[in-house]
């Protein structure tokens, strides 16, 4: 372990798996990973948005080391299998990034509980699977990183779609309490909340709907996905070898 002062914002020769890596948010941080000297295996929903995601950044640069995995990710012996394929290849995982997520805008009154279940079994029970297949990895190699997508609105609530930050609120009691716990493996833990921030979902709202939204940042835009994954790889990095069980926001505030 270096001194402080050694420290750099790089993953270089890191392994790195995120999930939700074929688009928005995950896709700008496995290329940021991959700028910064990772190797990542990103998890997509189905095969061909994995291999999709993988095409386009190798033509970005084709010797980017990325690979493509797609493991049911509401299936723990799947995630358990798929990861055990990736520790064997490469010989470790360094870095897991729970990032695959959905959500909902229904009102409480039209809610249905097989929707709700829904975003908890993706946003939540994956999170909690995929960490549970690296964990005993990361402590025999005496060290790890992982890293989870919060969201803002785990701190401030929204008008409709309570599961979302419902979900939110429970991956920061996750981070929060998995960073006390795996510590003494030298396991960090930690927890990115973007704030609005420019993806698909956000880039087709209409000009009325995203206006009054942006009047409210003080920074007076949205985040730029490549903001999001510069905050990844800081925690990700060296550079926050002190930090753990922290929440950190990043939404223009």
């Amino acid at each position: 372990m270096g001194t402080p002062s050694q420290y750099t914002a790089d993953v270089k020769g890191k392994v790195a798996v995120v999930t939700g890596g074929s688009r928005g948010i995950g896709f700008a941080i496995v290329k940021k990973f991959l700028e910064n000297g990772a190797r990542v295996i990103l998890c997509g929903s189905r095969q061909e948005t994995a291999e999709r995601a993988v095409e386009k950044l190798k033509e970005e640069n084709s010797e980017y080391p990325v690979s493509g995995i797609w493991p049911d990710l509401s299936n723990s012996s799947e995630i358990e299998d798929s990861f055990k394929r990736v520790k064997e290849e490469f010989g470790t995982i360094d870095i897991l990034v729970n990032n695959a997520g959905i959500s909902a805008r229904d009102s409480i009154f039209n809610y249905k509980p097989e929707e709700f279940q829904k975003i908890m079994d993706l946003n939540v029970n994956s999170a909690f699977y995929c960490t549970k297949a690296v964990v005993e990895y990361m402590k025999e190699q005496e060290g790890g990183v992982i890293l989870n997508t919060s969201s803002m609105v785990s701190i401030y609530g929204q008008p409709s779609g309570c599961g979302y930050p419902t979900s939110k609120f429970a991956i920061n009691g996750m981070t929060k309490s998995l960073a006390r716990e795996l510590g003494k493996y030298h396991i960090r833990v930690n927890a990115v909340a973007p704030g609005v921030t420019n993806t698909d979902m956000v880039s087709s709202l209409p000009k009325e709907v995203i206006q009054p939204i942006i009047a409210t940042i003080p920074l007076g835009r949205v985040g730029e996905p490549e903001d999001v994954a510069n905050a990844f790889l800081y925690l990700a990095s060296d550079m926050a070898s002190y930090v753990s069980g922290e929440i950190l926001s990043v939404d223009g505030a």
